[in-house]
């Protein structure tokens, strides 16, 4: 599975993005699906993942309430709405894949290649 993050950009803090992620290869809908974000000078953390049937969502603490996870597997893309943008949600965000729902980088199956998400105050 080969992964492909875009949508990102600058925005103004209180804003609004939607990341988007294709997936080649074989298999999508047999994945479980998410985004990580790594800020400068900080290690990559989780910040949501949907399973591979849509029909449970997990999210970080951080973003709950302010972004929603999906897919549609039709299309083999995965989403990620993000609304009331803060400024300590600029990161490069990565998509990625896995079976498990462990959502811990050791278990991620395949990266893609990240997408830059600058929030202005």
């Amino acid at each position: 599975v080969q992964l492909q993050a875009f949508g990102g950009g600058l925005v103004q803090a209180g804003g609004s993005l939607r990341l988007s992620c294709a997936a080649s290869g074989r298999s999508f809908s047999t994945y479980d699906m998410g985004w990580f974000r790594q800020a400068p000078g900080k290690e990559r953390e989780f910040v949501a993942a949907t399973h591979w049937s849509g029909s449970r969502t997990y999210y970080a603490d951080s973003v709950k309430g302010r972004f929603t996870i999906s897919r549609d597997n039709a299309k083999d893309t995965v989403y990620l709405q993000m609304n009331s943008l803060k400024p300590e949600d600029t990161a490069v965000y990565y998509c990625a894949a896995e079976k498990g729902s462990r959502w811990r980088q050791d278990y991620i199956d395949y990266w893609g290649q990240g997408t830059q998400v600058t929030v202005s105050s």
